[in-house]
């Protein structure tokens, strides 16, 4: 049987090609006691209010009729955002030379968090390498609680 996210994935991705988006993610997760199924989106030029709007309606009407999931949930549909976490290959890919945020799960050299630019990634190993000042430092997927975009105010 199909992951939650999966069956969504599947039922979302015409909803939200025909909004000219495309799909960053689908969580399922439990949070303070209340489940939340969340569709991030991704579009050139930007997510707008009115493309969440259409395809959350559309979703949840679809939702309603295939009814994979037992219980109560909240349907979340948003962007991905502009510091979005970096989880598939291709997403290393696409964003390579791009500022990034590594948040490790325990302290490495007395910290947690990373900030640097994006150097490279192994796809074998999950292993990512961030350029931090002038030393490129990698780190181990494992290692690894979250890898993010980050923007840069100049």
């Amino acid at each position: 049987m199909k992951k939650i996210t999966e069956l969504t994935a599947g039922l979302a991705a015409p909803v939200i090609a025909e909004r000219g988006c495309t799909l960053w993610d689908v969580e399922y997760v439990k949070e303070a006691g209340t489940w939340y199924l969340r569709v991030l989106l991704d579009k050139e030029g930007g997510v707008d209010i009115l493309d969440c709007e259409a395809i959350s309606r559309q979703l949840s009407d679809l939702l309603d009729e295939a009814d994979p999931i037992e219980g109560s949930y909240t349907l979340e549909v948003g962007s991905a955002g502009a510091e979005r976490a970096l989880k598939r290959p291709g997403d290393f890919a696409r964003f390579m030379g791009s500022p990034v945020t590594v948040r490790l799960y325990r302290n490495r050299d007395g910290r947690k968090e990373f900030a640097g630019t994006l150097v490279g990634y192994d796809e074998k190993t999950g292993a990512v390498t961030v350029r931090v000042g002038t030393l490129e430092m990698t780190f181990e997927k494992a290692d690894a609680a979250l890898v993010r975009l980050r923007v840069e105010i100049s």
